[in-house]
């Protein structure tokens, strides 16, 4: 990337491309590629992306500050693909980082299921060209940072602040478990997670800092103050039925897990937005993520931060550690003056008053 490129970036800036891919519905993501597929059938765009060998496409660069610092590249494959075939999901995961290196990136990030599908990146951590992070270090700090604000909002004089994690076992949900517990900012956890001696092992270790229980149990948050929604599915699994009255969903998954029916079968509860940041001055010129110009996903937000930073390999593989949360909070802090804050509030991308929850 030329000096002139990088200009009004730090000295240090380096290069990134970040992977996404088709989520729920086929023919709305792949219409932020070209639009005129947005009218596709949904049945043959399926049948095409699960059989045919189609090459990643670079989507989108990436500006901030109005300089160009990298690309989105597209892994064609939907979320179902990737949690049904993850062999080939794999495969065409590191097809998309072949495409990264080539394009010049010195950090490529995992996006969605790009990251479920290689364990969290690390099956790609043989990859000598490029460093890799999957972005849940600066996911979790940005969703452990929204939910204290909701929590602060929503249960200000409350006496019990009973927070429930769902997917507690997973990269992002156990370090935001471990988080909310490290410096007792609830009352109590409640953890559900499909694993059970992951779970058990993680709520015994939570459960010498806060009270914590740990269930495969979807009821089990139904007396839940605030439920965050750390899953990897390509379905909605959070219900009506699930919820206790206002409660408060804090929804960080990508494809989202809850549906745009809840609101409307339960009036009483919020739905937020989780793991969105602030980023003033991003545009991705050639297509977009679902989201407006100037907001990242908090995944997203970490390749850019390591880019900015100079980060030279590897960074979050796996389940990222309470050090590598803190180290990502530090180069947000210090890139203050580009964004990397939580966004206000949003459910199902519109805005929410002010007060969360309504």
């Amino acid at each position: 990337m030329s000096t002139d490129t990088m200009a009004g970036l730090p000295g240090q800036a380096r290069s990134f491309a970040f992977l996404v891919h088709p989520r729920a519905r086929l023919a709305d993501d792949l219409g932020r590629v070209w639009r005129p597929l947005g009218a596709g059938p949904e049945g043959l765009y399926d049948l095409a992306l699960r059989r045919l060998p189609l090459p990643p496409v670079t989507m989108a660069s990436v500006e901030i500050a109005g300089s160009v610092l990298g690309h989105v590249v597209l892994v064609p494959f939907g979320a179902r693909h990737l949690l049904g075939l993850p062999a080939e999901g794999r495969r065409r995961v590191g097809q998309a980082v072949d495409r990264a290196v080539r394009l010049g990136a010195a950090t490529v990030g995992l996006g969605a299921l790009t990251a479920t599908v290689t364990g969290g990146g690390v099956a790609l951590r043989g990859r000598g060209d490029i460093g890799v992070t999957n972005g849940n270090a600066f996911t979790a700090a940005t969703v452990d940072a929204q939910a204290r604000e909701l929590l602060d909002g929503v249960l200000r004089s409350a006496g019990d602040r009973h927070v429930a994690v769902v997917g507690a076992t997973g990269s992002v949900g156990g370090a935001v478990s471990a988080l909310l517990a490290r410096d007792r900012a609830v009352d109590r956890l409640t953890l559900v997670a499909r694993s059970r001696p992951r779970l058990d092992a993680l709520a015994d270790r939570l459960g010498r800092q806060v009270p914590t229980t740990a269930t495969t149990d979807l009821r089990a948050v139904a007396d839940a103050d605030l439920v965050v929604l750390l899953t990897a599915s390509a379905d909605a699994i959070i219900g009506p039925e699930h919820l206790a009255p206002g409660a408060v969903v804090l929804d960080a998954t990508q494809p989202r897990n809850t549906s745009p029916a809840l609101i409307v079968l339960r009036p009483d509860v919020t739905v937020v937005d989780g793991g969105v940041v602030d980023l003033p001055s991003l545009r991705l010129r050639g297509g977009d993520i679902g989201l407006p110009d100037g907001r990242a996903y908090a995944c997203f937000a970490e390749t850019a931060l390591l880019a900015l930073s100079g980060h030279d390999g590897h960074f979050c593989l796996g389940v990222p550690t309470l050090e590598q949360v803190d180290r990502t909070r530090e180069l947000a802090a210090g890139l203050a003056h580009l964004g990397f804050a939580p966004a206000a509030p949003t459910s199902f991308g519109r805005p929410l008053p002010v007060g969360v929850p309504r």
